[in-house]
């Protein structure tokens, strides 16, 4: 007979990084034991150097004038009736409905700063939310998440910092920058945004910098970012139009003291002398496309080409999907029916033919052709209702000037002409763009850690282009943050370089030179700026716990990114085998990037994710507690020895 030990007292998961995919990984393992028929004893520890909820990009302690790109509605953390989870799902306030409870008291335990009160106080829907206000949603939730929890498991907050992971036989001991030693039975890498040591040019344009006494920022998160160097005197160019762009203009001119005013319909910006002058380019030479806040008047938006037998066929054969030979052409044609599909059916006053014509040809015809410009002219009377996908990516191609003010001038035309295309109701053909792109981001979730993509195109596309597209054409900054570059450019604070922007090292100069095809000339500077995230490489980060994995071998890196396996996210060790104790999820990770938290009722692939590696975990500590399928186990090796004897 084998000879019986008591199973230990409980289990212990370390979740490493306790920001929002980390408690709402949390939550989904709550969820997870709660639905349990038992319920093993556990102890989670959530590490994280920064505040617990809303971790290091969440945090409260930044400016208040920074604000999340989402509307206030359009955000939640809570799974709902959309979403196809295994564990059950557990409804909550999106964050609007947040706010108007704990506005009217119906959620009492949130006591909030003076700037969040005045907030909370007029937030309607359709605003949005400051970063600073979505750290009380995140620690709400996380506290409402502990409190969910069964009461065999406690829930410990440490904040400290892991150096390092390491496996021993049937547990891994979790070493603390502190000095604490952890014994783990499950471990989950949730560390969200990380840092990474400056490699390349960044690091190129450090030594540059120090040799001739300038001054550079390499990619950073704007909130720590020192930008003190940047002084009233400074030109300081800026590469990078996106979101991380739009924060930093709002800390060097609003931050430093500038305002905005209302001077009838314009708005105005009024200097305070203490922000520098801004020289702004990019790849495109114009920001993200604001927000959308129109709404459809036609038909209900629906997927034509990228439907669900076409995506399978697509990825029946593993190692040769290529994104920009097989996908993109299917998603360029849904962008373009959902957009003038909302024009025939929406406003059909702006239009010359019955849309069931129109769309008949516009499945016949290449979107770049000669003909596809000519069907256009024929159907649509307003050349400014006509969407030609290149010029809409790449809006300066081709275009230029005789000076920097003509330049100027067609940028700022060109941001009012977009921020109205985005909010008049009589535009609304732009949602249409907008909702037939979310379907396709939607479709291909789903298969978008299939084997069936080539290497190159998962890199290239899967972690590069696509979202970086996705992000241009639908999650760019607030509109009226497009009105502020506006006033902020006729005040004379920005100043836009133009496209392709190139800036060299000019060991001559000993100075920046900042030039464009858009526009002859250059302007030379002794402060530059990348107003870019940090990568997201793995093998590269800042993050102790992440290099850990690189040096000890335990985890493999695929372009920077951490290999994880795609059913349930566990660590892929040098072999490709999935560790059995060790999970990860976030953007440092090669599986399909997915936002901490979600708009509602979309099926929100984190929170699929955050599932899924909640029923493994409560699958490994049940065994390592001697739970019911370690008993069952245990009970069939006994039977079959008093069979035997």
């Amino acid at each position: 007979m084998l000879p019986r030990s008591d199973p230990p007292r409980h289990a212990t998961v370390v979740v490493i990084g306790a920001g929002p995919r980390a408690i709402g990984w949390l939550e989904r393992f709550a969820a997870a034991r709660f639905a349990a028929a038992e319920r093993p004893r556990v102890v989670v520890e959530l590490i994280d150097p920064f505040p617990a909820g809303p971790g290091r990009i969440w945090r409260r302690a930044q400016s208040p004038l920074l604000k999340l790109n989402s509307m206030v509605e359009d955000v939640t953390m809570f799974t709902d009736d959309s979403c196809a989870v295994e564990g059950p799902v557990r409804p909550g306030p999106s964050l609007l409905e947040w706010v108007e409870a704990v506005r009217d008291g119906r959620i009492p335990d949130v006591e909030v700063d003076p700037y969040v009160a005045d907030e909370l106080a007029r937030l309607r829907r359709g605003d949005f939310p400051t970063r600073r206000l979505h750290s009380y949603y995140l620690d709400w939730f996380l506290r409402r998440a502990i409190a969910d929890i069964d009461d065999r498991a406690v829930v410990v907050r440490r904040t400290d910092t892991v150096v390092a992971v390491e496996s021993a036989d049937d547990h891994e001991l979790v070493r603390l920058a502190g000095g604490d030693e952890l014994t783990a039975d499950a471990v989950v890498y949730a560390i969200g945004h990380t840092g990474s040591e400056p490699n390349g040019e960044p690091a190129d344009l450090i030594r540059f910098a120090r040799r001739h006494g300038l001054r550079y920022q390499p990619p950073a998160f704007t909130a720590d970012a020192d930008l003190s160097a940047f002084g009233p005197r400074d030109v300081v160019a800026v590469r990078g139009m996106g979101l991380a762009a739009i924060d930093l203009i709002v800390l060097l001119t609003e931050g430093r003291g500038g305002r905005f005013v209302r001077a009838g319909d314009a708005l105005e910006y009024r200097p305070s002398g203490r922000e520098p002058k801004l020289l702004l380019g990019s790849r495109r030479g114009v920001p993200y496309r604001s927000k959308i806040s129109s709404t459809l008047a036609g038909e209900a938006p629906s997927l034509r080409y990228l439907t669900p037998e076409v995506v399978a066929r697509l990825t029946r054969h593993p190692d040769s999907l290529d994104f920009q030979r097989d996908v993109w052409p299917l998603v360029e044609r849904e962008m373009l029916h959902g957009y003038y599909r909302e024009l025939f059916t929406g406003h059909p006053e702006r239009t010359s033919r019955a849309w069931t014509d129109f769309r008949s040809d516009l499945d016949d015809i290449d979107p770049h052709s000669d003909a596809f410009r000519s069907l256009l002219d024929d159907s649509i009377p307003d050349p400014g209702d006509h969407l030609i996908l290149d010029l809409f990516d790449r809006p300066l191609t081709g275009a230029r000037f005789a000076d920097r003010d003509g330049l100027q001038r067609w940028v700022r035309v060109h941001l009012d002409d977009d921020l109205r295309r985005r909010t008049a109701p009589e535009h609304s053909a732009t949602l249409g763009l907008f909702t037939a792109l979310l379907l396709t981001m939607f479709a291909l979730a789903p298969v978008s850690a299939s084997p069936a993509w080539t290497e190159e195109s998962r890199i290239r596309d899967l972690h590069g282009w696509w979202p970086a597209y996705f992000s241009y054409v639908a999650s760019g900054p607030p509109g009226h943050r497009i009105a502020e570059l506006i006033a902020l450019s006729e005040a004379g604070v920005v100043e836009f370089a133009g496209a392709d922007v190139r800036v060299q090292a000019d060991e001559g100069q000993g100075r920046f030179v900042v030039s464009s095809p858009s526009v002859d000339g250059h302007i030379a500077v002794d402060a530059l700026i990348d107003a870019w995230l940090p990568p997201a490489h793995a093998d590269r980060t800042d993050n102790s716990a992440l290099r850990d994995l690189a040096v000890s071998r335990a985890g493999s890196f695929r372009h920077g990114m951490l290999r994880v396996d795609p059913s349930d996210s566990r660590v892929l060790d040098a072999t490709g085998r999935p560790h059995p104790r060790r999970w990860a999820i976030g953007p440092f990770t090669d599986a399909p990037f997915a936002g901490a938290f979600s708009r509602p009722n979309t099926n929100a692939l984190s929170f699929r994710e955050n599932d899924r590696v909640a029923q493994a975990v409560m699958q490994r500590i049940d065994r390592a507690a001697g739970g019911p399928s370690e008993r069952s186990a245990v009970a069939r090796t006994l039977a079959l020895e008093g069979e035997a004897r």
